[in-house]
């Protein structure tokens, strides 16, 4: 696999999604938690989403429970709650691992395109990774990078 087209996912509601859907879009993919210490960057997320999508812009949330237990919903729990405290209306996907064994693919893949602190782990949740129009990873972005802080470079992506 060698794009984020490539790729499929399963949706917070259970559909199965190919991310060709994306194709020729600028994508920041997310691991998500609802019971987070950064689960109010969902608030700059929805924001950057609205701001940006009509351009060619979209966000992927992927919830993710393997750090600290923070997400232990089922996947209509995260989506009510998602919506209804923070307004997410970006595309929401099932619990994933992002590490170990039986991390998701696509994971893994950003991972090897972008290493972080850990080399191919991912530290926490709300780690970030921006994903050109050719379906390439631009940049990874820690836990504690704020949403409002990316706006320069989805606007760098979206020029491109």
């Amino acid at each position: 696999m060698t794009a984020l087209t490539d790729f499929t996912a399963t949706t917070i509601d259970g559909q199965e999604r190919s991310l060709a859907d994306c194709a020729g879009q600028v994508v920041l993919v997310v691991n998500t938690a609802s019971q987070c210490g950064f689960t109010p960057q969902l608030e700059g997320l929805e924001s950057l989403y609205e701001t940006y999508r009509d351009r060619g812009f979209t966000v992927l949330g992927f919830p993710c429970n393997q750090f600290g237990g923070q997400e232990p919903g089922t996947e209509e729990e995260i989506g009510e709650f998602c919506q209804k405290n923070y307004g997410v209306s970006f595309p929401m996907f099932a619990k994933v691992n992002v590490n170990g064994d039986d991390e998701h693919p696509l994971w893994a893949w950003l991972k090897s395109e972008k290493g972080g602190l850990l080399g191919a782990r991912i530290k926490w949740n709300f780690t970030k990774f921006l994903v050109g129009r050719d379906g390439q990873v631009i940049e990874r972005f820690s836990p504690q990078t704020e949403p409002a802080d990316l706006s320069t470079p989805i606007e760098k992506a979206l020029a491109d």
